[in-house]
C-alpha cells in the first residue's frame, strides 16, 4: 500500500478527510481542472486556496482507498466466477485491491472514523475489535499521525509479550461439592467476575492479608522481643 504514502504529508489532512469529497468544488476557482495526469491550477491562487484544494485532494486520496476496498469485496461476493478476470482487464493492481478490501472487511463503514486516514485504519486492521476502538479513540481524540500510532501499538504489544514471558502458567484444581461450586459461581457473578477470576481475586485478597499480619508480628519481634515469646507459651 506504497502508493498512499504522501496522505499525511500535511497535518490538515485528518481534518480534511472528515469533511465530504463533495466539497470539491468548492475549494477554490472554477478554473481548477483534475484531470487523468495533472492538476491544472491558475497562476495567482491564494495561499490559503492553494491549502483548499490540497485538503480535497488528500481526502479523495483516502477515501479511494475505502472505495476501491468496498468495491472489490461487492465484486467478490456479486460475481464470485467472473470479478477476478474483470480486475485484471483494468490498470488495478489486484495485490493493493485485496490489502484494500482486507482492511475495509475489518471496518464495517459504521465504524470507520472520518476523522483518522485509511493508513490509521490499516495499523489496527488485524487487532480485535475492541483493541481498535481504544487505539482509534486516542488517535482521533490525540491527532496522532499513523506513524505515531504504529508506534504506540508496537510498544504495546512488546509490553504485552514481556508481561507474557514474564507470567508463570499454573494450574489449580480443586474438587468441591456441587452446592460449594454454586455458591461460589453465584458469588463471582454479584461481582461481576468469572468464577477463576474470582476465586484468583480471593486468594490474593487472603495472600496479603496473611502476609500484613505476619508483617505486623515481626515488627512487633523486633520491637518487643518478649511478646510473641510469651504468646508462644
Amino acid at each position: 500500500m506504497g502508493d498512499v504514502k504522501t496522505r499525511e504529508r500535511f497535518g490538515i489532512f485528518r481534518q480534511a478527510a472528515a469533511r465530504p469529497v463533495a466539497e470539491w468544488r468548492e475549494a477554490a476557482t472554477d478554473q481548477v481542472a483534475a484531470r487523468r495526469t495533472a492538476l491544472e491550477m491558475p497562476a495567482g491562487i491564494s495561499m490559503a486556496d492553494w491549502r483548499k484544494i490540497g485538503d480535497r485532494l488528500f481526502a479523495a486520496a483516502d477515501s479511494s482507498a475505502w472505495w476501491l476496498g468496498d468495491w472489490l469485496i461487492y465484486g467478490q461476493s456479486a460475481y464470485p466466477d467472473r470479478y477476478r478476470r474483470a480486475v485484471e482487464e483494468t490498470d488495478l493492481d489486484y495485490q493493493t485491491l485485496r490489502n484494500y478490501a482486507w482492511v475495509a472487511r475489518r471496518f464495517a463503514p459504521a465504524r470507520r472514523r472520518p476523522a483518522l486516514s485509511f493508513q490509521h485504519h490499516a495499523e489496527l486492521a488485524s487487532l480485535p475489535e475492541q483493541e481498535q476502538n481504544y487505539w482509534m479513540d486516542r488517535a482521533e481524540r490525540l491527532n496522532w499521525s499513523r506513524n505515531f500510532l504504529r508506534a504506540r501499538v508496537k510498544a504495546a504489544r512488546e509490553a504485552d509479550e514481556q508481561g507474557d514471558r514474564n507470567a508463570i502458567s499454573m494450574r489449580i484444581q480443586v474438587n468441591v461439592s456441587r452446592d460449594r461450586r454454586q455458591r461460589w459461581a453465584t458469588a463471582a457473578a454479584g461481582m461481576e467476575q468469572d468464577l477463576p477470576g474470582w476465586a484468583m481475586s480471593i486468594l490474593d485478597r487472603a495472600a496479603a492479608a496473611v502476609l500484613e499480619e505476619g508483617a505486623s508480628e515481626h515488627a512487633v519481634a523486633r520491637r518487643e522481643p518478649g511478646v510473641l515469646a510469651a504468646r508462644a507459651g
